[in-house]
């Protein structure tokens, strides 16, 4: 029987996406802008495209997960991230899950 690719891409997209949070909430510990995060996940091996973390970045921070701020670096104008209070507790608890799951599935495959 062959994998059929577009259904492979499928189910492999669904189950980055978890994982993509999680990164990105736990490179966001220490404070990044856009690029120098997508730097350090794609050194990590999770390459993301810009299309991808903006609006991840905007929905953590309009979830209060983040907090941003505006300030010039190098002659230009740069949206800094960092974790809120909520996003560092909801970065402990997700790590939790994430590695209770991740258990689980050790044990099963």
């Amino acid at each position: 029987m062959t994998l059929d690719p577009e259904q492979f891409d499928s189910m492999r997209l669904e189950l980055r996406r978890g994982s993509l949070v999680l990164a990105v909430l736990a490179r966001l510990r220490e404070e990044r802008y856009g690029y120098t995060l997508r730097q350090a996940l794609a050194a990590d091996g999770l390459e993301m495209e810009e299309s991808t973390l903006y609006p991840l970045l905007r929905r953590l921070e309009s979830q209060g997960l983040l907090i941003s701020e505006w300030r010039e670096e190098e002659k230009r104008r740069k949206r800094f991230y960092r974790l809120s209070p909520g996003g560092v507790a909801m970065l402990a608890e997700l790590t939790a899950e994430w590695r209770g799951i991740n258990a689980s599935l050790d044990k099963i495959l």
